[in-house]
This record gives structure tokens, C-alpha cells and sequence, in this order.
């Protein structure tokens, strides 16, 4: 890779579905129209929105996930031994209903034959070409770890479970780069939910997991090749589930694990301070910290000097040049999306180049 990943800008990945796309899931979903046909629409509006990522500058391009209702379900119940199913309650998301979906435990979990995201990264990476840096994202490990969808009868127990996930995930990591992927980013939520309640019975125990999980499947990631991680706190029709600093995780996180890159959310006071970030200083493997100081849930563009002068208050922490900067979560992690426009996601993304063109110029 010629290029430093993640980018100076760079974005976490999702973004708001097209009307032509939206329309065609529907009448798929109505049996209006064949698998065919809706992938033909996809293909389409995947590749309008690659001309419309290369149009705003960016240099590391997505597919928007345009091919999925969720931002980790879909991925999930492809596994073998993972199901989809409607569960009686939906994540409380605040102030918000939450559609009705999950996954669980129905066998022995293990990476698949043929799962559709290979052949979903390989049309994406079809489509690119040679006019920027492929990124695909992919929910992490640690999203299959709750008791709800691992404590099903299927294993005896969690460290069981766990070990036949970590197995799946370092066959998911080679099955893409075989795939030609150099570019991964692992989308987490759970860390999310430990710094909302660092206070709960099982924390200790379930960070040792969260810990244990990624060190696992970044232990022999092949060397050419970038994964990153996003921390999460929920983003539904632009609102959110968790709080809380990243403190509770930090040493960990921060400090022990092999990611090339963190996108970290940091567009309000739910985050917290930059304190944490000390222990990455720590870690002796080096990547960049991707600061997500613009909003993706609210259209109100952020005032650029205040973003500088938050970008300068983390270098008092981490060093100028082991810093980036990202919208703080994708735009539609759902396909419902958040609540802008096609043109205000595309203002908020060119604000995130505009800055970081002025700060790091084109490293």
C-alpha cells in the first residue's frame, strides 16, 4: 500500500440509502422483483455512490453498505451456526423505535463456504478499479458475545463459544484477503456498552473476552494488510443507546491491541475527554487515532476552527501525525438511515477533507 491507512480523512463506512435503492429493497421484500433484479439496482447505485465518494475527494472509497439492512446482522446470520430472528424487545435506543431484528446461536459457528461479503467486497473492488483505496467493513467478534446470542444450549459455555467465533473471524480475515482485500475495518459496539456500565457484575470478565477476541484474530493478519476498528454507541434515524468515556476500556483498547487504526467517536460530551488516549502512546504498535469530531446524525455543519482546535487539544495527547479525522459514525448503519439529506451527508464529508487537507496537507 502506498498510501498511510486510514487517511487523514477517511469515513467509517455507511451511507444514506438512494431512493432508487430503497424502492427496489421494497419491492424485493414484496415479491415484486426477482434477487436479480435488486442486485442490478444495487450494482447501479453502488456505483454512483463510488463516483460521488471520488467527487467529494475522498481517497478511501465504500459501498455504503447499500447491500445490507443492518450494519452487522447481515454479516452475522451468514455465519454458519448464527440466526436471524425477531426478538420480543428491540435495543432502547433513545427516544427512538427500534425495528425488531437480532441474531443467535443455532449450531457450531464457523466461517462459511461462501459468504455473500466476499462476493459483495469483490464487486465493490470491480467498480473502484484503480480510482482509490478499497475499504469493507464488517461487524467485530466481540457483536456475538452477548448471553442472548450466545447462551442458547448450543455450547457448554462462553469460553466454548468464544474460541469457535475467534476461529471464524481469522478465517473471515484470510477469506478477504484472498479476496484481494488490504483494507478491513472491524465496526464495534461493544466496546460501547462497557463504558456505559463499567459498574456492571460481569465487566471485568466481559472485557477480558472483548480483549481476548480481537487480540486473536489480529495475532496473524497478514502483514499488507490494514484492519481498523469503529467504537460505536448505537446510531439509529440518528439517535444513540450507549454513554460514556472510553476510561473503563481504555488500557485495553488503547494500549493492547494490534488495530492499524481507531475511529473513535467524539462529537459530544457522551464520549467524553481525551485523556484515555495516553495509553496509545503506550502501545508499541503504532498506528492512528481517527478522530470523529463531525457528526454524521445531525446536518448542522461544525464550525472549522472549533474542529481544529479540538484536533490541537488531542495532540497535546497523541502526536499531530498519528492523527486523522472521520465523521463520528457512518451516515445509515441502518437502511433507514439518519435524519439529512443526500446533500447535507456530502457537505458534512467534504468538511472532513477541507480540514484535513489544511492541517496534513495530502499525507
Amino acid at each position: 500500500m502506498s498510501q498511510t491507512l486510514p487517511l487523514r480523512a477517511d469515513t467509517v463506512g455507511s451511507y444514506l440509502r438512494t431512493a432508487a435503492l430503497k424502492q427496489a429493497r421494497a419491492d424485493f421484500a414484496e415479491g415484486k422483483i426477482s434477487r436479480e433484479a435488486l442486485t442490478r439496482v444495487e450494482d447501479e447505485e453502488i456505483a454512483k455512490l463510488v463516483d460521488d465518494q471520488l467527487a467529494a475527494g475522498l481517497g478511501v472509497i465504500t459501498d455504503g453498505e447499500f447491500r445490507r439492512s443492518w450494519w452487522h446482522i447481515d454479516f452475522l446470520e451468514n455465519l454458519d451456526g448464527i440466526e436471524g430472528f425477531v426478538p420480543e424487545q428491540a435495543y432502547a435506543f433513545k427516544d427512538t423505535e427500534v425495528r425488531r431484528y437480532n441474531t443467535r446461536c443455532n449450531g457450531k459457528v464457523a466461517w462459511p463456504q461462501n459468504h455473500p461479503f466476499i462476493a459483495h467486497y469483490q464487486a465493490l473492488a470491480k467498480i473502484v478499479g484503480e480510482r482509490g483505496v478499497v475499504k469493507y467493513t464488517i461487524p467485530s467478534p466481540n457483536q456475538l458475545m452477548y448471553p442472548f446470542i450466545w447462551d442458547t444450549g448450543v455450547y457448554a459455555d462462553k469460553a466454548a463459544f468464544a474460541a469457535d467465533v475467534r476461529q471464524a473471524y481469522r478465517d473471515a480475515v484470510q477469506a478477504f484477503y484472498d479476496a484481494g482485500c488490504r483494507y478491513l475495518q472491524i465496526d464495534d459496539v461493544y466496546w460501547g456498552s462497557l463504558c456505559n456500565n463499567p459498574d456492571a457484575p460481569e465487566f471485568v470478565e466481559n472485557k477480558r473476552y472483548a480483549l481476548e477476541n480481537i487480540q486473536a484474530i489480529l495475532a496473524g493478519k497478514p502483514a499488507d494488510m490494514c484492519i481498523t476498528t469503529h467504537v460505536c454507541r448505537g446510531n439509529y434515524k440518528s439517535s444513540y443507546l450507549l454513554s460514556g468515556a472510553y476510561d473503563p476500556v481504555a488500557p485495553e483498547l488503547f494500549g493492547q491491541t494490534a488495530f492499524d487504526g481507531y475511529f473513535l467517536e467524539y462529537d459530544n460530551e457522551r464520549s467524553g475527554g481525551f485523556e484515555p488516549l495516553k495509553y496509545f502512546n503506550d502501545n508499541p504498535h503504532k498506528g492512528r487515532i481517527v478522530l470523529g469530531l463531525i457528526t454524521s446524525k445531525f446536518p448542522e455543519l461544525e464550525n472549522k476552527e472549533a474542529v481544529k482546535a479540538r484536533i490541537a487539544e488531542a495532540a497535546e495527547i497523541v502526536p499531530l501525525e498519528q492523527l486523522a479525522l472521520s465523521p463520528q459514525c457512518g451516515f445509515a448503519s441502518t437502511e433507514e438511515g439518519n435524519i439529512m439529506t443526500e446533500a447535507e451527508q456530502w457537505a458534512k464529508v467534504r468538511l472532513v477533507e477541507e480540514i484535513a487537507a489544511e492541517l496534513w496537507g495530502g499525507q
